[in-house]
C-alpha cells in the first residue's frame, strides 16, 4: 500500500500539481531533483543491476537488428522521421523546420544539451527507477512496461496539450520496450534522444516547450 501511494505521488500527483498550479518551479531543476533522488534510491538498492543504468555496449545490437519482435532503432526512426516530416509539411507548413530556420543557434544548443539535461534524467525516473521499484507491484515486466508508457505520457500534461501527452505515451511504450529488450538505460535514452531531437527539428517542439504553456 505504501509503495502504491508512492507511485501515485510520483507519477500522478506531482505532474498534475506541476501542471495546474499557478506558481510552479522551473521544469528542469524539478526534473533533476527527482531524478537525483531516484538514482540515489537505485544505487542503494542491493538488488539493482547497476550495469543497466548505462551499458552502452548494448547499443550496436539495437541499431539495426530485430530482436524479440522489436524493430531496430535506426530503421524505425528513419520511417517515423520521414512520415512525421511529410505530415508536418502537409498539415502545418508554417511549423515545418521552424526552429532551425528561425533560431539555428537555439536549435544547435537543444540538439547538444537536450539528451544530457532532459532525456537521461527522464530515463532514470520512468524506466530505470519505475521498473526496478514497482515491477513486482505491477505484475511483472509487462505491467511495468504499460505503466511506464502511461506515466511517461501523463508527465507531459505539464505542457497542457493533448498532442504532447498522446505522442509521449506512444513513444514511452517504445522506450520502455527498448529498455527491456537491451537491459540498457543508455540505449533507451539514445532512442529517446533521437525522437526528441526530431520533434524539435521538424517543427513540433512548441508542443513540448515549457515556455509555451499558458499561465
Amino acid at each position: 500500500m505504501l509503495r502504491a501511494s508512492e507511485f501515485v505521488l510520483l507519477f500522478v500527483a506531482i505532474p498534475a500539481l506541476f501542471a495546474f498550479t499557478r506558481h510552479r518551479l522551473p521544469a528542469l531543476p524539478a526534473l533533476w531533483a527527482i531524478s537525483a533522488l531516484c538514482l540515489v534510491i537505485l544505487l542503494r538498492d542491493p538488488s539493482m543491476d547497476r550495469h543497466r543504468l548505462w551499458n552502452p555496449e548494448a547499443l550496436p545490437q539495437g541499431l539495426f537488428h530485430w530482436r524479440d519482435g522489436l524493430p531496430g532503432i535506426l530503421p524505425l526512426f528513419a520511417i517515423v522521421a520521414v512520415a512525421m516530416a511529410i505530415a508536418v509539411r502537409r498539415f502545418a507548413p508554417d511549423l515545418f523546420l521552424s526552429l532551425p530556420r528561425q533560431n539555428p543557434l537555439l536549435w544547435v544548443v537543444i540538439m547538444l544539451l537536450y539528451p544530457v539535461l532532459s532525456v537521461y534524467p527522464q530515463s532514470i525516473i520512468y524506466r530505470g527507477f519505475l521498473f526496478q521499484r514497482y515491477a513486482s507491484m505491477l505484475g511483472g515486466a509487462t505491467g511495468a512496461l504499460i505503466a511506464s508508457a502511461l506515466a511517461f505520457g501523463f508527465m507531459h500534461i505539464v505542457f497542457r496539450n493533448g498532442y504532447a501527452v498522446a505522442l509521449s505515451t506512444v513513444a514511452g511504450l517504445l522506450f520502455a520496450a527498448r529498455y527491456l529488450q537491451t537491459g540498457s538505460l543508455f540505449v533507451s535514452a539514445f532512442e529517446h534522444s533521437l525522437y526528441g531531437c526530431l520533434i524539435f527539428t521538424v517543427g513540433l517542439g512548441h508542443f513540448f516547450y515549457h515556455g509555451a504553456v499558458r499561465r
